[in-house]
């Protein structure tokens, strides 16, 4: 199947007890046995697995090309199952332009767990190859980056990887399976936070991990069965129900993220807009060469540097809504120093250019003109 068939039906199967085109929302928590230890069907408990949440992981399997796929109350619940993979003494390398929330977690929730992180600019290969060790075990890519818009050439990183026998980890919750394939580039396992695109409509908190290797994705469901973080039946649903329209989605938050670039890029009050699909983007043939578009994720800072300017911007606008995150249906508008970011020590957001007069927007559905017009009032 080609992504637009795949996002509907890839995976997917009629419920053979009704008849339904969509799975029903099997709203149980238990299931039951004929027999001590000989459940009816192949369902015994939801926490360890739903009929419901098997529908959306068969489906995101199916849309990334992987063997597996796992669906979690949160994109950091799925972060959290990996990292219990590893020991005390283990290595991971991160990106060190990282979401404040896998920040957080990589510094502060496993900073005594005896798990020793680096933070590097993965942009740099030889950076990168510098800090492995026969102790490094996972490496964590996030590409493009949150919110500096960086990008990891994940199939160089792999190569890496493949040879001496490390995890590979690429959160792709940015580029969405729709415009990056990071198990096809050479990746262990995909993570997303589903709260974004493929939810895309800013009406559920939910995670995903997508395997290559069946014995790994095994591992990751029993440590996902153990621990609990595992995703409801309602909100598989919606999920599921927001990826069948990922792929028109995306092209349109593609179309007006592009549109919003070109107005930013012209106006005068502007400093530097971030955004992969700029000829001048530093990483823009890396962007071509492992992605379909660009994306609608875009960042801008200021010529005059004030956090008050960004700030006054925010505050004015009317169609783009102030909120953390993205990807959904209406345009959002952050400040990541102040929001999503403020976890990250100032000293640290500095060092990777994450300034405070940095904005971060994620291009909608609407008109772009609307969009466009609510910019120039806002930048008024």
């Amino acid at each position: 199947m080609k992504f637009n068939t795949k996002v509907i039906h890839g995976g997917q199967h009629h419920d053979p007890s009704t008849g339904a085109v969509m799975p029903p929302v099997y709203q149980t928590s238990t299931f039951v046995q004929t027999s001590p230890g000989k459940p009816l069907a192949d369902y015994e408990y939801s926490r360890a697995s739903n009929p419901t949440r098997t529908a959306l992981e068969e489906a995101l399997a199916s849309i990334e090309n992987g063997t597996r796929g796992l669906a979690f109350s949160s994109g950091l619940a799925a972060t959290d199952c990996v990292l219990r993979s590893f020991k005390a003494g283990d290595e991971i390398i991160a990106m060190d332009d990282l979401y404040g929330g896998t920040y957080r977690m990589f510094s502060r929730v496993y900073k005594d767990s005896g798990i020793v992180f680096h933070f590097v600019d993965m942009t740099n290969i030889e950076k990168l190859k510098s800090l492995i060790n026969e102790n490094t075990k996972l490496i964590w890519v996030e590409t493009p980056t949150n919110p500096l818009m960086k990008l990891a050439d994940i199939q160089e990183i792999a190569k890496i990887t493949k040879e001496k026998n490390i995890l590979l980890a690429v959160d792709n919750t940015f580029a969405t399976p729709y415009l990056q394939k990071p198990l096809d580039l050479g990746a262990d396992m995909v993570m997303h936070s589903a709260t974004k695109y493929l939810g895309g409509h800013s009406d559920v908190i939910a995670g995903a991990l997508i395997v290559k290797d069946k014995a790994l994705g095994d591992q990751l469901h029993f440590q996902q069965f153990a621990t609990g973080g595992t995703l409801g039946p309602m909100d598989s649903f919606l999920v599921l129900r927001g990826i069948k329209t990922l792929a028109l989605r995306v092209q349109r938050h593609c179309e007006n993220g592009e549109k919003v670039v070109e107005y930013l890029s012209n106006h005068p009050k502007i400093k530097t807009v971030y955004y992969p699909g700029l000829k001048n983007h530093p990483f823009h043939e890396i962007a071509k060469k492992q992605m379909k578009a660009f994306g609608g994720m875009v960042s801008f800072d200021f010529k005059s540097g004030k956090k008050e300017d960004s700030i006054s911007f925010l505050e004015k606008l009317k169609v783009f809504t102030l909120a953390e995150s993205l990807g959904g249906v209406e345009s959002l508008a952050n400040h990541p120093a102040l929001m999503t970011h403020a976890s990250i020590p100032a000293d640290k957001r500095a060092e990777v250019g994450i300034t405070d007069d940095l904005v971060r927007l994620s291009v909608g559905i609407e008109d772009a003109e609307d969009l466009i017009a609510d910019l120039e009032q806002a930048l008024s």
